[in-house]
């Protein structure tokens, strides 16, 4: 393998670099979003009850928000009672509405990268086969009669090792393409399920304050 990637020149080496990074970005989005890290099952349920006396104090509040993705969303509704008990329902819901879309943004971090990979590993292995095909057949020597000469097994061999850019590019692509549909999938879950969440939570704090 390493003989096939020093052969395939220095174009290679970029789609080397997209491998390691993709697999990294794979790696930290599959620990970043699971379930547990943002919608926990009970958290919901569990706000609800705690504030069925009253909003709960800052540090029950503050442990909310540092739990998870929905604990966020959740304590922006206390946050806001908290500072100002007067306020109305619609201040309540807008102050979860911009934790709602700071979540969203954290919920997307990487992927804008993972899916710029994807699109740009075929795009560098074409152009590292052709800038082999260009250096393969530059090498090759013309004759006086204005034919070329060379080894016609060298010259398919070289066109072979100038392809593992492509292919290399592709084997890079292709997965990367599917984690980015899949984790594009799965945080719009996310943010469906919590916007929902949201909405069944400001409508018991706005029964609870009544």
């Amino acid at each position: 393998m390493f003989s096939i990637i020093v052969a395939a020149g220095w174009p290679i080496w970029p789609l080397l670099i997209c491998s390691v990074v993709a697999l990294a970005l794979i790696i930290e989005r599959f620990v970043s979003l699971k379930p547990a890290k943002v919608l926990p099952p009970q958290l919901l349920q569990e706000a609800m009850t705690a504030s069925q006396a009253g909003v709960p104090g800052p540090d029950v509040v503050t442990r909310m928000e540092q739990g998870s993705a929905l604990g966020t969303v959740l304590a922006a509704g206390f946050r806001a009672v908290n500072a100002n008990p007067a306020c109305s329902d619609d201040d309540v819901r807008q102050a979860m509405e911009s934790a709602g879309r700071s979540v969203a943004h954290r919920l997307e971090r990487y992927l804008p990268a993972l899916g710029t990979i994807a699109s740009a590993a075929p795009l560098l292995g074409l152009l590292g086969t052709v800038i082999g095909m260009i250096e393969i057949f530059g090498s090759q020597a013309p004759t006086a009669g204005g034919g070329v000469s060379g080894n016609p097994g060298q010259l398919a061999h070289g066109i072979s090792i100038a392809l593992y850019n492509t292919a290399f590019g592709l084997i890079v692509a292709i997965p990367a393409l599917i984690f980015w549909r899949y984790f594009r999938g799965r945080v719009d879950e996310y943010l469906l399920k919590m916007e929902l969440a949201g909405e069944q939570f400001a409508r018991h704090l706005a029964r609870v304050r009544r």
